[in-house]
């Protein structure tokens, strides 16, 4: 089965742009170069809860009212970059962040991506194994080292609406090390299992359920086995 024929998937960047973010709320009407914000940098050191729970940065790009004085004040970017923990908000380090196009160097991604395990579609790094195999260790809180995620294994099988499309699976224990409950529940999904209407491929493709993720950063819809696996195509 070829997916592409029956879903209008969005066009996939280059790897090294994969997962890039443009975050450009106030910063053009204040003319000043909107920040690029590479997730495959960040995403090695950091699990996704420490941004998207303990920092409280939105899912949805330029929706989280960043300022700079609010980051000068060791919020959102600034609780990581004050000089310490990573570069600060210096003037010298304005265009460091400030570049105002959604690249990063294609050589420097690749002497990143080389040595993990790779995958078909998105960056081309499978980092559930590179995780699992030790090669990257993301923090997964950035103010508490005990910190663990929570021990839960549970797998849901998810039968799809078209008769000869093989059911998606959603293990939680691959999602735990990088995520936070409070992430998805309640405001993506229910916590009732099978209570959460309207879930389907043109939600997922909208941005919605899934789709919050697996259309920018987490690997991409265009792998359709990494959550159909008996699909075939």
């Amino acid at each position: 089965m070829a997916a592409g024929k029956y879903w209008d998937f969005p066009p996939l960047p280059a790897p090294h742009e994969y997962g890039n973010v443009l975050i450009s709320r106030i910063s053009v009407e204040n003319k000043v170069k909107p920040v690029l914000f590479p997730h495959w940098s960040h995403r090695a050191r950091f699990s996704c809860r420490v941004c998207h729970f303990e920092l409280d940065f939105a899912f949805a790009t330029n929706k989280t009212e960043i300022t700079e004085a609010e980051n000068r004040n060791g919020l959102y970017c600034g609780s990581c970059h004050d000089g310490v923990r990573a570069f600060g908000h210096t003037e010298g380090n304005c265009e460091r962040c400030h570049s105002g196009y959604g690249s990063t160097d294609a050589e420097k991604f690749e002497a990143f991506r080389r040595p993990l395990p790779s995958a078909p579609f998105g960056n081309k790094i499978h980092w559930g194994y590179a995780l699992e195999d030790g090669l990257i260790r993301p923090a997964y809180s950035l103010f508490h080292a005990d910190e663990k995620p929570m021990d839960f294994d549970r797998e849901l099988e998810l039968q799809a609406e078209w008769t000869y499309v093989p059911p998606a699976y959603f293990p939680h224990a691959k999602h735990t090390p990088w995520l936070d409950c409070a992430n998805c529940h309640p405001d993506i999904f229910n916590v009732k299992k099978k209570t959460t209407q309207h879930f389907s491929m043109e939600y997922i493709l909208e941005g919605k359920f899934c789709g919050v993720c697996h259309l920018r950063v987490a690997f991409p819809l265009d792998d359709c086995k990494g959550c159909h696996p008996r699909i075939s195509r």
